[in-house]
């Protein structure tokens, strides 16, 4: 059940953090332009209206679709929505979502079912007719029937948070938000519902308190200046890197650990998140647009004019409450035990208490780590952002420190390229990562503060690289990891790689592979891509965009001889 209330908000959540800087953009104009905001302009003004009702719920459709069915999802997703919002008078941010997902997986069927029986040199041709008839549909679906729909659940949802806020019980959220969040809930609760919640009530009022219910640094921070006060080891030692980049930094996830090492934790979190909603509930407090990540540099930058006083009141009383509580909870109940080992005991208790036994350290594929070839090395967290950005930095630069000098990028779990040969994530993660990348060597982490762990992971590899080089005049060459994945490319990536790719595909199949062949632009081709199918004068562009890969330049779009070859020697491979 977790993991699929975890799975869904994390569906949600995927459709609105790609575009969190457009929030911050059109909050910017709100706090800065409408007439009670620093600097009145009533032409600027404009800007925020049709941002708001237009632009922002197209690109979280746009997003909807794409994570469904790529570009092509995201496109028909984007069509659907205008349909929707065309309909209605209000900012549309429900039925974006809506629109954005159904779009995509729509395509995605026509595309499964046209695809097999389109003759060869129609392909852009029916691509673009199936689509465009596709969105027109849609589209009129989303102006009649969605749209009406998605205004009465709107309401609906309107009319039980004003029940909550009229009555003052709009700090029992936090009974659900703060234990949510250290499940690994948080991107899914602001994002994916006080986000489009926020937005609707902004529209209304100029600012709105439930971008601040999730994102208030208070509570976190109030948790770890309990730690450095009154705990001991290595809990109070990193307390205060952890302070730093919680509250300025705004990655919340650094004070998970800390809760799970005593859960008892988790009710001065719950009292000083419900100070910080009662505070601003009655003194009027709140932001023009979402604060992401949750830093107070960046609810302070999207505070309402009038409301700087309250967001910093009711920030500074819940770190008060959370310290207070949980200074008491730690010297009562708190237990006075080593981080890591407490973090790794807590793991394997929540497995065993869903019957799920505690995961062995899986054999990793063995490593061949030469001083010569790229090491294709990932660090992956649920959205893809804040936790893992900070640990692949942090990451680096001991790599580099011991000698290897690579620069790690950071991706949400579902957007790992299959290629990867290492990935580090948080343990929670390792079963997703392994299924995203079966081949790669994954090392699960407790902590994205890394340290020792961190230290291990860098020592290893270091260790691995030593060993492979010490092997390689005569050691045989080792084992290429499988290609899921072709990509077909072209200078638009439409007519001629659509039609070869389509082409190519078929020759795969009858092969007996499933190896899947996409077509792309030759400027949008992903850089860990194996394999790219190009025509001979884009050869070298395709060589820049991804230098890891094998290029086959060919001749001719219509393929034969070049398509047959090119599947021979991949399936010989």
């Amino acid at each position: 059940m977790k993991e699929k209330v975890q799975k869904f908000g994390r569906f949600l959540s995927g459709m609105v953090m790609p575009n969190i800087a457009v929030f911050i953009a059109w909050g910017l104009l709100t706090a800065l332009f409408i007439p009670t905001g620093w600097l009145p302009n009533a032409t600027l003004a404009e800007i925020i209206g049709p941002m708001q009702r237009f632009l922002l719920p197209v690109l979280i459709a746009y997003s909807g679709g794409t994570m469904v069915y790529q570009k092509r999802g995201g496109i028909i997703g984007a069509a659907a929505a205008i349909g929707i919002i065309a309909g209605v008078e209000t900012p549309m941010f429900i039925g974006a979502m809506v629109a954005g997902p159904l779009g995509g997986w729509c395509m995605k069927k026509v595309d499964e079912f046209l695809d097999p029986r389109t003759p060869n040199g129609f392909e852009m041709l029916v691509s673009n007719f199936s689509a465009g008839i596709l969105g027109a549909i849609l589209a009129i679906l989303g102006c009649l029937a969605i749209g009406p729909v998605c205004v009465v659940l709107n309401t609906f949802l309107e009319t039980c948070v004003g029940f909550l806020v009229n009555h003052g019980m709009l700090w029992l959220t936090s009974l659900l938000v703060e234990p949510g969040k250290v499940l690994f809930l948080n991107n899914a609760i602001n994002q994916g519902i006080f986000t489009p919640m926020g937005m609707a009530q902004a529209a209304e009022t100029g600012k709105s308190i439930f971008f601040l219910i999730e994102a208030n640094p208070g509570p976190g921070l109030g948790l770890l200046l309990a730690y450095w006060f009154f705990s001991k080891g290595n809990a109070k030692e990193s307390a205060p890197g952890a302070m730093i980049i919680e509250f300025f930094g705004g990655i919340h996830e650094i004070y998970f650990p800390y809760v799970l090492m005593n859960p008892i934790t988790i009710l001065g979190l719950i009292a000083g998140g419900m100070t910080g909603v009662m505070i601003n509930s009655v003194l009027g407090g709140g932001l023009v647009s979402a604060a992401s990540p949750g830093s107070i540099i960046a609810i302070l930058g999207m505070c309402a004019r009038d409301s700087y006083i309250p967001v910093i009141l009711s920030i500074v009383a819940s770190c008060a409450v959370s310290f207070g509580i949980n200074a008491f909870l730690l010297k009562v109940f708190g237990k006075e035990e080593d981080l890591e080992a407490a973090k790794a005991k807590n793991a394997a208790a929540k497995s065993a208490s869903k019957g799920i036994a505690a995961p062995a350290p899986a054999a990793a594929p063995a490593l061949a780590i030469s001083a010569n070839a790229p090491l294709h090395i990932a660090f992956a967290c649920d959205a893809g952002m804040g936790s893992s950005a900070m640990g692949a930095a942090a990451l680096s630069k001991k790599l580099k420190a011991a000698g290897m000098d690579i620069q790690i990028p950071h991706y949400a779990i579902n957007d790992l390229p299959h290629e990867m040969q290492v990935v580090v994530t948080h343990q929670s993660l390792e079963g997703r990562a392994r299924q995203q990348c079966p081949e790669a060597k994954i090392y699960p982490i407790t902590n994205f503060m890394g340290g020792s762990e961190y230290d291990a992971i860098v020592e290893d590899l270091v260790k691995n690289q030593s060993q492979t080089a010490a092997a390689e005049p005569k050691a045989a060459p080792a084992a290429k990891a499988p290609v899921h994945t072709i990509y077909f490319a072209c200078d638009a990536g439409m007519g001629s790689s659509a039609m070869g790719a389509a082409a190519l595909g078929k020759k795969f199949k009858a092969a007996g592979s499933t190896i899947q062949v996409l077509h792309s632009a030759i400027n949008d081709l992903p850089v860990e891509t194996p394999i790219v199918v190009t025509h001979e004068s884009l050869a070298g562009r395709a060589a820049q965009q991804c230098p890891y890969a094998k290029i086959f330049p060919i001749t001719n779009f219509m393929g034969g001889k070049e398509y047959d070859s090119i599947v021979e020697e991949v399936m010989a491979a």
